[in-house]
C-alpha cells in the first residue's frame, strides 16, 4: 500500500469517528489556548486528522490522493529515505502550518480551528515546484497549468482567511503552500532552477 493512501485512510477513520463523537471532536481540533497553557502539544498533529463535516474532508482527501502520490514518487526516486521522508513533510507540515495561527490565537480560548488543508497545501505546492506546467483539472474538469492554479489557490486562501467562520484553518493553506516549495528545494535544490526554466519556456 502506498503512504498516501495510508495516511488518507488514516485520516477519514479518524474523521468519521470525530464527526460521530463530540467529545473525542473537541478533544483533537486544534485550540491554540489548550495547546499553549495546558500543553496539549498533541493537538499540532491530531487537527490535521479531523474535518469540519464530510465535505471538507472529500475535498481534502480527494486532492492528497492525486498529488500525494506523485510527491510521494518523486521522493522514492530522489532518497533512498524517500518513505520517511514522505511520511515527516506530511506530518511536519501540518504542525508548522498551524503555528502561526496558534502563536496569535494563544489567549484566545474561544479559537478553534482544524482540517488537513496545510499538509495537503504542502503537498500540492511541492507538486508545483516539481512539474509546474502540468495540467491540473480545477473542479475536476478545467484543465490549468499547475504553477497558475497556485496563484489562484494562495489569493482564495488569503481571501477566505479574512473572512471565513467556519473553523476551518485557511491561514494554513498559505503557510503549508510555503512549507512546502521550501521542503521540496530542500529535498532537490535543482528543483528552482528547473522551475524557472519550465515557466520560462512555457506556452499556452
Amino acid at each position: 500500500m502506498s503512504l498516501t493512501i495510508f495516511l488518507l485512510l488514516i485520516t477519514i477513520g479518524v474523521s468519521f469517528g470525530a464527526l460521530s463523537n463530540e467529545r473525542l471532536f473537541m478533544r483533537l481540533l486544534m485550540n491554540p489556548y489548550q495547546t499553549v497553557h495546558r500543553k496539549e502539544y498533541w493537538r499540532l498533529v491530531t487537527s490535521g486528522f479531523v474535518h469540519n463535516g464530510y465535505g471538507h474532508l472529500g475535498i481534502n482527501m480527494f486532492t492528497f490522493f492525486f498529488f500525494g502520490r506523485i510527491v510521494e514518487q518523486t521522493f522514492m526516486f530522489q532518497s533512498g529515505n524517500g518513505a520517511a521522508l514522505f511520511i515527516f513533510f506530511y506530518l511536519s507540515a501540518i504542525v508548522i502550518s498551524d503555528l502561526p495561527v496558534v502563536w496569535r490565537n494563544r489567549d484566545n480560548p474561544g479559537y478553534n480551528s482544524l482540517g488537513a488543508s496545510g499538509a495537503v497545501s504542502a503537498i500540492v505546492f511541492a507538486s508545483i515546484l516539481y512539474y509546474p506546467t502540468n495540467n491540473i483539472l480545477l473542479f475536476a474538469i478545467i484543465p490549468i497549468p499547475g504553477f497558475l492554479l497556485g496563484i489562484l489557490y494562495l489569493v482564495y486562501s488569503y481571501s477566505q482567511s479574512k473572512n471565513a467562520d467556519d473553523n476551518i484553518n485557511h491561514e494554513a493553506h498559505l503557510y503549508g503552500a510555503i512549507y512546502g516549495l521550501l521542503f521540496a528545494l530542500a529535498v532537490s535544490p535543482g528543483a528552482g532552477a528547473e522551475f524557472v526554466r519550465q515557466i520560462a519556456n512555457f506556452r499556452f
